[in-house]
């Protein structure tokens, strides 16, 4: 619980707000006030049954953005600017947990691999690219943090075990496969920020005992959203029996509380998205998209 207490402490005061349950979707652009109700969905109804992967348009803190400048260019109220700045400074503020939160990564900074990492110009390619195998570093130097920040912040108890995870001088961790997706090509200047989660439950009965996935998101920091998702396959194995074997007790415990509080943050986060969501919508409302809409140009009446 303490990891969700300090998220709610990053956040503007938003319960006195009211809420709407039923917003339309996350889309790029706004909708209509008369728009079909078949076009309202919400962001709590992403599920296991669905087939899309992530529950947030990756361009939605751009398009939010847009929406608000529309509104201010349009005419606003002096309590309505304040509630667009307050908006804005949310974003800017919490973007990565909005978008990362949201998916269920542990944002905060005993959790997170990289963090701001400076893109190096050295990086790039023939293409004027950050060249593809730099990601698989990104994610790999990321992933000895993520273990690292359990044996310093999370479970110095084990500090010994955690970091021999990290090295071949007992039980370690073996990829057994990577899988990354490119979502656009970063260019120098840039900045990385990259997280881990877990992808299954450890406690689930159909968990293999002898493995585990995680997920890393690369987060571009001058394009405020993912330039790579990655996905890792990883293997207990013991060094000295030169061979598999099963999650020992102090990981696989630590492995199920981040289980835990992934759930708890995605829950978290997603409701901040719909509260943003519901908030913008009723400043389009009350500005530009409503039927007596006339738009202030600035110029005075005689």
């Amino acid at each position: 619980m303490a990891q969700l207490q300090s998220l709610r402490r990053q956040c503007l005061p938003l319960q006195s707000r009211s809420f709407v349950t039923t917003i339309r979707s996350l889309s790029t652009s706004p909708s209509p006030q008369n728009a079909p109700s078949s076009t309202a969905k919400s962001l709590s109804a992403i599920g296991p049954t669905t087939k899309k992967p992530h529950g947030i348009d990756p361009r939605w803190l751009t398009m939010t953005k847009r929406r608000l400048g529309r509104c201010m260019m349009f005419g606003l109220k002096p309590s309505q600017i304040q509630e667009s700045g307050e908006l804005l400074q949310q974003i800017a503020r919490d973007w990565r947990e909005l978008v990362a939160g949201s998916e269920g990564y542990l944002t905060d900074a005993s959790r997170r691999g990289l963090f701001k990492q400076a893109v190096a110009w050295g990086e790039m390619d023939s293409m004027g690219h950050v060249n593809n195998v730099t990601y698989a570093r990104y994610a790999e130097t990321a992933r000895v943090y993520f273990t690292r920040n359990f044996a310093m912040h999370i479970d110095p108890a084990h500090k010994k075990e955690w970091m021999n995870l990290v090295s071949s001088r007992g039980i370690g961790l073996i990829m057994r496969s990577i899988k990354i997706d490119y979502k656009f090509p970063m260019i120098y200047p840039d900045q990385v920020t990259v997280y881990h989660k877990l992808v299954h439950d450890p406690a689930a009965p159909d968990t293999s005992p002898y493995a585990f996935q995680l997920q890393a998101i690369i987060l571009s920091e001058a394009r405020f959203r993912p330039a790579a998702r990655v996905h890792e396959d990883l293997v207990t194995y013991d060094y000295k029996q030169a061979k598999k074997t099963a999650l020992p007790p102090f990981l696989f415990e630590q492995l199920k509380k981040t289980w835990e509080l992934q759930e708890q943050a995605k829950e978290y986060w997603r409701q901040r998205i719909l509260d943003i969501e519901a908030r913008v919508r009723a400043l389009e409302v009350e500005s530009w998209d409503r039927q007596d809409a006339v738009e202030d140009t600035g110029s005075a009446k005689k």
